[in-house]
């Protein structure tokens, strides 16, 4: 697995001791609001969430989400990471963030973002990338927007209505 790092912080893979971090992002009801159908997670669905990303890693230890670590301060501000999704039956490689929200507003999604874009282009050689934002996500659309995504079309995942959108590496 390749080392990825920003200016502000670093990202290093999930372990165990990491449970109750990922507690804290999947019971903010703010947090969730706009993730899969809405809803927090109980600590048995913190669990498969956990073993999910462990899964992400095993089939390519390069993907899946990844603690967002400040450096300054070691303090774990979030977590972000290129993840295999299928969309209308076609592999895609999303470019996913979620930052704990005593640290919205400080521009670590963007930076988080920008930074896996460029490890996905230079590292892994790949062009392509999408991001599943549902439409009421006005913050996270931004952030798409500035690392250079634009809306492709729209679907409906888990009943909610997501924009998918696309950068494309030529």
């Amino acid at each position: 697995m390749n080392i990825i790092d920003s200016e502000r912080f670093f990202f290093r893979p999930y372990c165990d001791n990491d449970f109750m971090f990922l507690i804290s992002l999947l019971q903010d009801p703010e947090m969730m609001r706009y993730i899969g159908n809405g809803q927090t997670r109980d600590r048995e669905g913190v669990k498969q969430f956990l073993n999910w990303i462990y899964r992400t890693y095993e089939s390519d230890a390069n993907l899946g989400l990844k603690v967002l670590v400040r450096k300054k301060d070691n303090m774990r501000i979030g977590h972000a990471g290129l993840v295999p999704q299928t969309v209308d039956g076609k592999e895609e490689i999303e470019i996913g963030y979620w930052i704990v929200r005593d640290f919205w507003g400080h521009g670590y999604a963007t930076e988080a973002a920008k930074t896996l874009r460029n490890y996905g282009i230079h590292q892994l050689g790949r062009q392509r990338f999408i991001a599943l934002i549902q439409t009421g996500n006005i913050k996270s659309q931004q952030v798409a927007k500035k690392i250079g995504m634009t809306i492709e079309k729209e679907i409906i995942l888990l009943g909610k209505a997501v924009f998918v959108y696309s950068v494309q590496d030529d």
